[in-house]
């Protein structure tokens, strides 16, 4: 953590260019694992982007109601 906290404060874009790549790989790693979910139903191809991201809408309400 502490590497981290250095690399931001020495050197903030490359800091912020691996945080962004981190959020993006994320990001395509959850629609492919929900499009291997919902592939065998025949679903349209946004069905796995909406799945996403009422995932990560819930998951956030439930953060903030537990403040």
């Amino acid at each position: 953590m502490n590497y981290l906290r250095r690399l931001q404060s020495e050197q903030p874009v490359l800091f912020w260019l691996g945080l962004a790549l981190a959020f993006w790989l994320g990001f395509q790693l959850l629609l492919f694992v929900a499009q291997l979910l919902l592939g065998p139903f025949g679903l349209p191809g946004w069905a796995p982007l909406v799945l996403v991201l009422v995932v990560l809408v819930v998951i956030a309400r439930r953060q903030q109601r537990s403040r």
